[in-house]
C-alpha cells in the first residue's frame, strides 16, 4: 500500500467502524472541565480527556486492539513484535496476551522503569537496545523479519492510526463544541487519527500539536515540506521521541494541523507535577504537553475559544524528585 493509499484509508467511516469493533475491549474514559484549581493555565474553558484511565494506562490501547482485531489469526501464529517508548508497548503486550501469542517489545533505554515492569506482567519479552527509539525500531523489525512475526508499528500502520482516532469520537460526543484541540506528538499517530475525525465532524476546529524541543519530528517535517531524519534527539521523554515520521502521518498532519509548538522537557515535568497536585492524576510527561504549552503562552487563543486535550497516558514521572 502506497503512502497515498494509506492516507486515504484513514477516514471518518473507518474510525467509526473501528469504534464499534473495539468497543468491548477498551474503556470509554471520562472528560472533565478544569475548575477549582489554584492557578488556571488559561482563562478559557479547558477540558481534559482522561485516557490515563484507559486499559494499560494510555490511549494506545485503542490502536493496538484495532490492529489485532483487523489481523487474520494465521498471521499472529509466530508472535507479535513492536518498538515503543512505553505506552504502545504496553498496549501491544496486552494485545498479545489476549491473542495468546508470544510478544516482544523493544524499548530505548530512557523508557519508564514502571512500564518495563508492567510489560513483564503482561507476559511480554522486553528488550532494551540502542540509544533511542529508532534503534529499538530497527531491532524489532529485524526480529520480525527473521522469525516471521508480525510487526505492530506504533504510527506507520493505518489500522493503528484509525484506532487512535476513536478517542476523538468520544471527545466530540462528550463536549461537542470544542474549538481548539491540543495533542502531544511522538510519532504522530494520535494527532493524525484525531484530526481526521474532528475535521470530518467540525471543519472549523483548530488542531495544534506539541513536541519536545529535543525531538521536533513533525515540526521539522512541516518546515522541510516532507519527512526528514533528525540529526539528533536529546529529549528524555521516550513517549515523545521519534527520529523520523512516516509519509502517512505527514500527509494527514500537513492537511489538518494548524501548527506545532515546542516545549522543553523540564516544562513538561513541571506541568505533570501541576496535574498531579491539582487532580491527583499521575500523568506521563507526554500527557502534560498541552498544559505546559498553555502555561507558557505558546498557544494563541481567542477569549471565546473552548480548549480540549488528552491526559493521554499515566506514569509516575511527576513523582520523581527534582534533579
Amino acid at each position: 500500500m502506497t503512502p497515498a493509499d494509506q492516507s486515504s484509508a484513514v477516514t471518518l467511516e473507518a474510525i467509526e467502524a473501528a469504534a464499534a469493533r473495539i468497543a468491548g475491549h477498551i474503556r470509554r474514559t471520562p472528560m472533565i472541565e478544569v475548575g477549582q484549581v489554584r492557578q488556571r493555565p488559561v482563562p478559557n474553558p479547558l477540558f481534559l480527556k482522561l485516557e490515563s484511565l484507559q486499559v494499560t494506562g494510555a490511549f494506545k490501547a485503542r490502536g493496538a486492539i484495532n490492529r489485532l482485531l483487523t489481523t487474520p489469526p494465521a498471521m499472529l501464529e509466530k508472535g507479535i513484535v513492536t518498538a515503543s517508548g512505553g505506552n504502545h508497548g504496553m498496549a501491544v503486550a496486552r494485545a498479545g496476551f489476549l491473542a495468546q501469542v508470544p510478544t516482544t517489545i523493544y524499548l530505548p533505554p530512557n523508557a519508564s522503569r514502571a512500564k518495563i515492569k508492567s510489560l513483564a506482567d503482561w507476559n511480554a519479552t522486553v528488550r532494551i537496545v540502542g540509544n533511542k527509539w529508532d534503534d529499538a525500531d530497527a531491532a524489532a523489525r529485524a526480529q520480525a523479519e527473521s522469525e516471521g512475526a508480525i510487526y505492530f508499528h506504533p504510527f506507520k500502520d493505518p489500522d493503528v492510526v484509525i484506532g487512535q482516532g476513536t478517542v476523538a469520537l468520544e471527545m466530540l460526543d462528550q463536549v461537542p463544541d470544542i474549538d481548539v484541540y491540543l495533542v502531544a506528538i511522538g510519532g504522530g499517530g494520535l494527532i493524525s487519527g484525531l484530526a481526521t475525525a474532528v475535521h470530518a465532524r467540525n471543519p472549523k476546529a483548530r488542531i495544534i500539536g506539541i513536541e519536545p524541543v529535543g525531538s521536533p519530528t513533525l515540526h521539522a517535517a512541516l518546515e522541510a515540506g516532507g519527512p526528514v531524519q533528525l540529526e539528533r534527539q536529546w529529549t528524555r521523554v521516550a513517549t515523545m521521541s521519534c527520529g523520523k515520521t512516516a509519509p502517512l502521518i505527514y500527509d494527514i498532519v500537513s492537511k489538518h494541523v494548524e501548527e506545532i509548538v515546542l516545549v522543553e522537557d523540564d516544562q513538561l515535568l513541571a506541568a505533570a507535577r501541576w496535574i498531579l497536585s491539582e487532580f491527583s492524576i499521575r500523568a506521563d510527561l507526554s500527557a502534560a504537553a498541552a498544559i505546559a504549552a498553555l502555561s507558557l503562552g505558546k498557544i494563541r487563543l481567542q477569549p471565546h475559544e473552548r480548549v480540549g486535550t488528552l491526559i493521554c497516558g499515566a506514569d509516575d514521572a511527576a513523582l520523581d524528585p527534582p534533579e
